[in-house]
């Protein structure tokens, strides 16, 4: 039904929804023709923007309560398997212990995540999120299922043909990483800010569950013969199962719930071409047939902000992601199992402090909910995430002097201020803009994430200078040498 009001056409839309029995209502908004610079004839173009009566979640839509969960477990999926790895370490550090398997597969791992999320960054308007988010978690389920071959295949052998196999299939992992984290956070951006925070509070639970386990067979099996080994199996085995059960609600439980549906819906009628398969998948074609036709087949003439202006808008946001992930890696994991010395707690001491950093992680994750508890302020997040950077001097001094009491309260604090902060940042950001916009600054938001990840994997190896290490020994040889051709020079 076409309706015109004040030089102004409106295009109204109703969709019968057969199995809640009520009707959905788009207004379809065509503006008064503008002209577009580069246009040789300088044609008159529809700038097209869907409407809702509301521009809020209509009420007869269901399934909120049931998307928050599937997020939250989409986010476990999403790093359950790389903290299997970081739980287990002991076990690597058993088979390999002169080849630092904590820092060495965090290096691995970060560049080809940093890599692969720069591309898709870039690239973000062209790649269907559904295929992305798809093969993400495929990949995280062949690269953990090859881990478990490959130590069966050579009986658990520390040799350095199969610390390569890791090595190898780690970095699938970053590339994984890359696609879900990207995707997901993109894509949940244009809907409401409470899936945001059940995908990362999932994130974090991943830690959670895996240093529950590994406290467990730690337990079960530290007194049987090749206990770490099969603690270890049973911990990839476990991450195997948990991504096959992600892709199946990702593929066939997610997308056709009816808030998802509304979201994508409002999304690609603003422009957004990265939910098409989606919203394919859930059995909606029309709202996006009628936009095309009234965009005479040119959808690239939608209005929306550039990577650059979104970036710019938003660098604020972008530099705490950086500084927050780039300190927290900088001292988890690496400096918690070889910088700590030895305690009381023997080898269960790693172990309390990596369950006690995300125990609070995943509890301030949810702090935010509390909107009295939740930080907006730019600057306030911005202050905060400075002052956070005590937190290293604080680790050194206690490490070398302190007690593991001291220890573990200084663990707690960087898990709290790690997940209360990030959870934060990523709410407020998307809010205000549309939808193709919002997926855009999803994908640059987690770019800026794993680059301080990969800057704190790399700061990490700082820790282990001073400490009679191979790195201490080089450092120490190459300050010799400068010192002497620098006295060299001046005789």
């Amino acid at each position: 039904m076409t309706r015109e009001r004040g030089g102004i056409k409106y295009l109204n839309v109703y969709n019968f929804n057969f199995q809640e029995k009520s009707y959905r209502f788009t207004r379809i908004v065509a503006h008064q023709p503008r002209f577009h610079q580069n246009s040789a004839n300088k044609s008159e173009l529809l700038k097209i923007m869907a409407v809702d009566d509301s521009s809020q979640t209509p009420t007869r839509l269901e399934g909120k309560f049931g998307a928050n969960m599937i997020c939250w477990i989409l986010g476990i999926g999403s790093l359950i398997c790389w903290n299997s790895l970081t739980s287990i370490d002991d076990y690597y550090y058993d088979v390999f212990p002169d080849y630092h398997p904590s820092r060495v597969l965090t290096c691995v791992y970060q560049p080809f995540a940093f890599g692969s999320m720069a591309f898709l960054a870039y690239n973000e308007s062209k790649v269907d999120t559904r295929k992305r988010n798809i093969v993400g978690y495929i990949m995280f389920f062949f690269a953990t299922f090859a881990l478990i071959l490959l130590d069966l295949a050579t009986y658990g052998k520390g040799s350095i043909g199969s610390y390569i196999g890791i090595c190898l299939f780690v970095a699938a992992f970053g590339v994984a990483d890359a696609l879900i984290q990207g995707g997901m956070i993109g894509d949940l951006a244009l809907m409401c800010p409470e899936f945001i925070q059940s995908f990362l509070a999932g994130m974090a639970a991943s830690g959670v569950i895996t240093s529950g386990l590994r406290l467990l067979t730690e337990a079960i099996f530290n007194n049987y013969e090749n206990g770490l080994r099969k603690g270890a199996l049973l911990f990839l085995s476990i991450s195997t199962l948990f991504e096959f059960l992600c892709i199946f609600l990702y593929a066939f439980i997610f997308t056709k719930l009816p808030i998802v549906k509304h979201y994508r819906t409002k999304a690609a009628l603003e422009g957004s071409q990265t939910v098409s398969s989606d919203l394919n998948a859930a059995g909606i074609q029309t709202d996006l047939t009628l936009t095309q036709k009234l965009l005479d087949g040119d959808p690239e003439h939608l209005d929306r902000l550039s990577n650059k202006e979104l970036l710019f808008q938003n660098f604020d946001y972008a530099l705490d992601l950086f500084l927050i992930f780039g300190l927290t890696l900088s001292i988890f994991p690496g400096f918690l199992y070889e910088n700590t010395g030895k305690h009381q707690l023997g080898s269960w001491y790693p172990l309390v402090l990596v369950a006690t950093f995300n125990f609070g992680d995943l509890v301030s994750r949810y702090i935010p909910l509390i909107n009295c508890l939740k930080l907006e302020s730019r600057k306030g997040l911005m202050i905060l995430v400075f002052l956070r950077f005590l937190l290293v001097p604080a680790f050194y001094f206690t490490a070398k002097y302190g007690d593991q009491g001291w220890m573990i309260m200084l663990v707690s604090f960087l898990g709290l201020s790690n997940g209360y902060l990030g959870v934060c940042v990523l709410m407020a950001a998307p809010k205000g803009y549309k939808g193709p916009e919002q997926n855009a600054l999803g994908n640059l938001l987690v770019l800026f994430l794993l680059g301080g990840i990969f800057l704190g994997a790399g700061l990490d190896w700082l820790w282990l200078i001073g400490n009679g290490s191979v790195l201490d020994q080089s450092a120490k040889e190459i300050v010799e040498y400068f010192a002497k051709s620098s006295y060299i020079h001046v005789l």
